[in-house]
């Protein structure tokens, strides 16, 4: 696939593109579009020029099969449950299902039926497509090759796909901004339009003069939140991933010496990130929930 290490590390870190190209437009091969058509991209120039309106298939493909994978084991328990003689997987769901109950009682100062199923879905949703990272680096993406040569047509180079949708910027900016959403709808829902307009003028000094400044200062920080969720999440997943890319291209006896340790490493990181990102998302919520 790649010729060079240089070649190799930015084929693993390029999504499979989908979008639009211009008729007229020089491919990376030297063909030219007839017509304008949307199709996958060959490059990362390609990709690139697709413009905002392109589609990362690989990080939307996984990210719905661990949300299906997700709502399909919690559904087989919830209808086998056998609370006389539970077996291994019920009783990982029913820990997941109370660790998440007690943090969201000690952390959300609210009533809402709904922060609990959401802050039980980000985090097991999070954590199955950050899992996906101790799959070795090369063998779906070889598997796609393969698939892309004999069924697309494609040349080997030009076949890429990354299968951790947290570590692309998309799928965590997706999420945070979902996250985001929902602080902007409770703080009108509980405060009204009026109320939560007045607490970010009033907030944090309550005097007409300083409504400029108190209004640059809140906004602020609102736009902050959905930025460093995702930030967050999408740096340690990608720094991750390009350790375990470097360690790829590695002789094959050291690829285990070092591989092993850096996949143990993450057993840790991969759910304190998941867990991070529940945590500030009940934090936020419920923040969105107080009325002053």
């Amino acid at each position: 696939m790649a010729s060079t290490s240089a070649e190799y590390i930015q084929h693993h870190l390029q999504n499979l593109t989908f979008g639009k190209l211009p008729e007229g437009y020089e491919r990376y091969d030297g063909s030219v579009m007839q017509e304008t058509a949307w199709t996958f991209a060959k490059s990362g120039s390609e990709a690139a020029d697709m413009g905002f309106m392109a589609f990362h298939v690989d990080t939307l493909g996984w990210s719905i099969l661990m949300g299906v994978i997700f709502l399909g084991l919690f559904r087989m328990v919830a209808r086998k449950m056998n609370p006389d003689a539970p077996s291994g997987l019920q009783n990982l769901v029913e820990m997941s299902v109370e660790f998440v109950q007690n943090m969201v009682k000690d952390t959300f100062h609210g009533r809402s039926p709904v922060i609990a199923p959401l802050a039980l879905t980000i985090f097991v949703w999070i954590l199955l497509m950050n899992s996906l990272k101790w799959v070795p680096v090369d063998y779906i993406p070889q598997l796609a090759t393969l698939f892309g040569v004999h069924v697309l047509g494609m040349e080997p180079h030009q076949v890429y796909f990354k299968i951790v949708p947290t570590a692309d910027p998309n799928g965590t900016f997706g999420l945070s901004i979902g996250v985001f959403f929902l602080i902007i709808f409770y703080s009108i829902k509980i405060k009204g339009a009026g109320g939560f307009a007045k607490e970010l003028s009033f907030t944090p000094f309550n005097h007409w003069l300083a409504i400029p400044f108190n209004l640059f200062l809140e906004i602020l920080g609102l736009l902050t939140k959905p930025l460093s969720l995702a930030l967050r999440l999408f740096g340690n997943m990608y720094a991750g991933e390009v350790v375990f890319i470097l360690i790829a291209l590695l002789p094959f006896y050291l690829q285990w010496i070092l591989n092993v340790p850096w996949a143990i490493f993450h057993i840790l990181v991969i759910p304190l990130q998941a867990f991070i990102f529940m945590v500030l998302t009940i934090v936020y919520l419920s923040a969105a929930h107080e009325d002053h």
